[in-house]
């Protein structure tokens, strides 16, 4: 209860932006499951090329690089469609997350190594086309803004639109803010 300056008194608790948690986590979700999708598809149809551009960061070893490579477009892919339809949120961003730090951390090895070549994010070998520069500082900025997508779901992984939610998964239902928002509503998936 709140005591005005006039005297009289206003019940209730105040409105806060807890009920807005689950839309932004849904439209997180929606981006990195789209990002995920997209470029998993784009590398899935050529896993040669995928192989190529692993390779050119001259990071791992030639059998890790084949096994990253024919498995990176599957792991994206799967993350990308558990994210997209909200079913196990949690791993699936834990998931997309670990493959952003270690695009931060490829992309931002060949930056300072000197290297010239392209992310292979989206397909391709690695390669750079005749002309082209490296574009290694928007493609961290690209990769840093979808691990804060992955950070805040695992955080925050109740969402709208989502099976966890409609499965009841974490003990929760998608919220239903009749009055108010619940301070008691348990955020575990």
């Amino acid at each position: 209860m709140v005591q005005l300056a006039s005297g009289a008194q206003v019940s209730g608790r105040l409105p806060s932006a807890k009920p807005v948690f689950p839309w932004v986590t849904t439209a997180a979700r929606v981006v990195l499951a789209a990002v995920l999708i997209v470029a998993g598809a784009l590398k899935i149809g050529a896993p040669a090329l995928s192989v190529q551009a692993v390779r050119a960061y001259q990071l791992l070893p030639e059998s890790l690089a084949q096994v990253v490579g024919y498995g990176l477009p599957v792991v994206e892919i799967i993350a990308g469609l558990l994210l997209l339809v909200g079913l196990f949120t949690r791993v699936a961003a834990g998931a997309g997350g670990v493959l952003m730090v270690a695009f931060v951390i490829g992309i931002g090895s060949a930056w300072a190594r000197g290297l010239r070549i392209d992310c292979g994010c989206f397909g391709g070998d690695g390669t750079l086309a005749a002309g082209q520069d490296p574009n290694y500082f928007w493609e961290l900025a690209r990769d840093i803004g979808l691990l804060a997508c992955a950070a805040w779901i695992v955080v925050k992984p109740v969402s709208r639109l989502s099976l966890d939610s409609a499965l009841g998964f974490g003990g929760t239902r998608e919220p239903v803010d009749e009055d108010g928002p619940d301070e008691d509503r348990d955020d575990r998936v």
